[in-house]
């Protein structure tokens, strides 16, 4: 008995240790080569690993580990991995973060390695290629375009008197006030959260002047450009054509705009599938998109989206720029885009025929044409949440009206002094 018991486990062992060398054997069998890291993140990272299975065909012994992160941690994970040393070779970015990046000097220049590559910088629009300049020097590539547009309720338009989306201001005020006359006091004209900040930073790029002065050492809300935005936003709470509300204060974006709860709102391309999907059938034909009206015609939006950036700690920068190019090409793009709805960011790929022929996304084709990038300093973001704490007090008033910039300016200013003082060093030195 007991014999047999130990010859069980001596059995059980060497089918063990047989079975983990069968493993280890398969798996270096998958790693020989060159390995290359991507992270990437959300949807994007799964869909990633789809579209490099075409890559690794073309570049036998060449293999790309895909690391899936949740929008939410991506950032955090990313400086963590700079701090410990662990970066990958190529990672996903909000273009939004490339200057913190660059900052600390983790990212490598592409400058160089793009100038005798296949990627076609002339295929991209200025606005969008811009976010990913710093300092004069080329640190990421474009991989999906991300911009703010009108969606709107064209059948409540019509019933207020009119055919067509604004193309300036003074005609959107007056289509507001038109459709809040038609829908009565219950109901409003443009939803706009104010737990968004994007909305009036997009209203305020179309004035032409810097965001932060002085090379981003100050804020710039003393600008007669600010001024003029913060009264036609203040204008639509005032007025009651936008409700004082936040996101969480809406039930359902969806069900609302359905019920024509408001008809203008301002978003992404994200939700021109989120409308396909969740609008009845019946209200298909009742929505449309348009480009940002603007002071005095078509006007300016936010430049945003993700970059391919290589890290400058790769060992393997030659492989790492042959998976940004892959990615960047107008075919693979176009796949891209009809795996998540992310808009290609090489204009020759929107030659795809459910991006051509789609009546939604005419306006984001219009819209990237005139799109500004926000200021390309690592404090922009914390700015901005800044402008967006500051006015929800002010519509809620809890704020009074009377020196709001320059209380805006003071934070952006506090947040802003080791920058300041970076640049100060670095001049004197």
């Amino acid at each position: 008995m007991k014999s047999g018991v130990t010859d069980a486990r001596s059995w059980s062992r060497r089918g063990f240790f047989r079975a983990m060398a069968g493993l280890c054997v398969s798996a270096c069998a998958r790693t020989d080569g060159q390995v290359l890291r991507f992270w990437a993140m959300g949807r994007e990272g799964e869909v990633a690993t789809v579209l490099l299975r075409a890559f690794e065909r073309e570049n036998p012994g060449l293999a790309v580990r895909v690391e899936q992160l949740p929008w939410s941690a991506a950032h955090e994970k990313l400086l963590t991995a700079f701090a410990g040393d662990a970066t990958p070779d190529v990672a996903q970015m909000g273009n939004t973060w490339l200057p913190e990046f660059v900052a600390l000097h983790a990212l490598e220049p592409l400058d160089q390695s793009i100038r005798g590559s296949p990627i076609d910088l002339t295929d991209y629009d200025a606005g969008i290629l811009d976010t990913n300049v710093v300092e004069g020097r080329q640190y990421g590539v474009p991989w999906y375009v991300d911009t703010r547009v009108l969606f709107y309720r064209r059948d409540l338009l019509a019933k207020a008197g009119y055919s067509a989306a604004p193309r300036d201001w003074d005609e959107w005020t007056r289509m507001l006030v038109a459709i809040k006359d038609e829908v009565g006091p219950e109901r409003y004209a443009i939803l706009l959260p104010l737990n968004e900040y994007e909305p009036m930073v997009a209203l305020w790029l179309q004035q032409g002047e810097p965001l932060l002065r002085d090379g981003g050492r100050y804020g710039n809300f003393r600008s007669p450009g600010f001024e003029r935005t913060l009264r036609f936003y203040l204008s639509m709470y005032e007025r009651h054509l936008a409700p004082p509300v936040s996101h969480n204060e809406i039930a359902n974006v969806w069900n609302e705009f359905a019920r024509g709860y408001f008809s203008f709102y301002i978003s992404g391309p994200w939700q021109m599938g989120e409308f396909k999907r969740r609008l009845p059938a019946e209200l298909q034909p009742a929505w449309m998109t348009a480009p940002l009206p603007g002071p005095q015609g078509p006007g300016a939006s936010i430049a945003g989206g993700s970059s391919l950036a290589i890290f400058r700690r790769s060992r393997s920068k030659e492989a790492a720029l042959k998976l940004v190019e892959f990615l960047s090409r107008p075919q693979v793009q176009q796949e891209f885009y009809r795996l998540t709805g992310d808009l290609p960011a090489r204009r020759s790929a929107w030659t795809d025929p459910s991006l051509a022929q789609d009546p939604h996304a005419r306006a984001f084709r219009d819209q990237l044409e005139r799109v500004r990038p926000v200021p390309k300093v690592p404090e922009w973001e914390r700015i901005a949440t800044e402008l967006m704490l500051v006015m929800e007090k002010v519509v809620r008033g809890d704020l009074p009206v009377r020196g709001v910039a320059e209380e805006l300016d003071a934070r952006a200013d506090r947040i802003l002094a080791k920058r300041r003082w970076m640049l100060d060093r670095r001049a004197q030195g």
